[in-house]
């Protein structure tokens, strides 16, 4: 079976699906690796560091008519979608939900869609093949880098001969594994970090490291299934606003991680909130999309400065600015639900095993996934025009 890895092409995108070291194991279970020449160039990876550990370094017109699978970080270019066959498997994170559009064109080409995004994060055999968290982790320890960069002022309390600067006071909304990893590279900072979240449970791993957990009397509980939170009325989204702006309104540095897949992130700081903040003080949306933010006004990739002097930036992708760390943790997750779907040689789909029925989007033609419609959606065969048609804070996740 042959795996190829293409260049990613997306904006800001430096990562690369697959790095030398998982092409050696790879290739210890008898898989061979097809590499688009400077697929590695962003993350340091070189052609030659992954000839060494035994791929070949081809053309991208020559991977499309050679794989078998093809492992992407983000969405197929159009390059690669022309060259889709059917019959081929494509993995990244695809994030299908929210587009079924796009996931109705996976299937008119045929292929086996299998997106990464979705993997069930219960299911204990699925932690290793988990590239949410384990690029969540790194999202939310650059989020924090970013705050500790973008901040006029010291983190830590420093007492020096010129005098006595205090810690900076961090606020961190959501306490999934991001939130958790900001809030821990925050206190290491030394800043005296505090977060709000409306999984009560969370409190004390928040605690554990060294953080102050916020209770909001206004929302009650909201824990949702598989340790998410479940979404808010608008009633209890209202209260929430209105509760945290005093909070925010204390301190000098916050940083938001809701995300819903396919959906508005929730917001969580509102424009009311940010007037009541100090000059100089800093906020980092890691929630910030296309679709909206974690912050009124704030704009993915963009930082911007409002009239009374509050700093918000709009986190676009912070793994990819990690590209080597990111790229190296990636590649562990994609290469082990690689060898969890390869049996004899070739990728076999089955759709009753219940961590594949949450990954694969499209199979035979067909969309499969349960979230976009089931199989119930049948699209046009290969080679005719598409069809015409068609958690943290807030029961998010990150």
């Amino acid at each position: 079976m042959k795996v190829a890895v293409v260049k990613e092409t997306a904006p800001g995108e430096r990562r690369v699906a697959l790095v030398p070291e998982a092409v050696t194991k790879l290739r210890a279970a008898g898989l061979e690796i097809l590499v688009e020449s400077g697929a590695g160039d962003d993350a340091w990876v070189s052609d030659d560091a992954f000839t060494e550990a035994g791929a070949s370094i081809v053309a991208r017109e020559e991977l499309s008519q050679a794989a078998d699978a093809i492992v992407m970080v983000g969405r197929p270019d159009e390059q690669v979608m022309a060259g889709l066959r059917p019959g081929q498997a494509v993995l990244g994170m695809l994030t299908p939900l929210g587009d079924p559009d796009f996931a109705q064109r996976l299937a008119g080409t045929g292929v086996t869609a299998i997106s990464l995004d979705l993997i069930p994060r219960t299911l204990p055999r699925a932690q290793s093949m988990d590239a949410l968290t384990s690029q969540a982790n790194i999202a939310g320890y650059k989020a924090a880098i970013l705050a500790a960069d973008t901040f006029g002022r010291f983190f830590p309390l420093l007492i020096t001969a010129a005098g006595t600067a205090r810690p900076a006071r961090v606020l961190v909304l959501g306490t999934g594994v991001a939130g958790l990893q900001a809030i821990g590279t925050a206190r290491r900072l030394g800043a005296v970090v505090s977060a709000y979240d409306v999984r009560p449970e969370t409190k004390t791993e928040v605690e554990s490291l060294g953080g102050t957990f916020i209770e909001l009397t206004s929302v009650g509980p909201a824990s949702g299934e598989g340790g998410y939170a479940r979404a808010l009325t608008e009633e209890e989204r209202q209260a929430q606003q209105d509760e945290l702006a005093g909070h925010i309104a204390r301190h000098d540095v916050v940083i938001t991680t809701a995300q819903v897949p396919g959906r508005r992130p929730p917001l969580l700081v509102t424009g009311d909130a940010l007037k009541s903040m100090a000059a100089g003080s800093v906020i980092v949306d890691m929630g910030a999309s296309a679709l909206g933010g974690n912050v009124a006004g704030s704009q993915p990739g963009e930082t911007v400065v409002t009239e009374n002097g509050v700093t918000v930036v709009g986190a676009g992708s912070l793994p990819s600015s990690m590209p080597a760390a990111a790229s190296a943790m990636y590649a562990r997750n994609i290469s082990s639900l690689l060898l969890y779907l390869v049996k004899d040689g070739s990728l076999t789909v089955d759709l009753s095993d219940d961590l594949q029925r949450g990954v694969v989007i499209t199979y035979e033609g067909r969309v499969v996934h349960p979230s976009l419609g089931g199989a119930t959606q049948e699209a046009e065969p290969p080679g005719q025009p598409e069809s015409a048609g068609g958690t943290d804070v807030d029961g998010a996740s990150d």
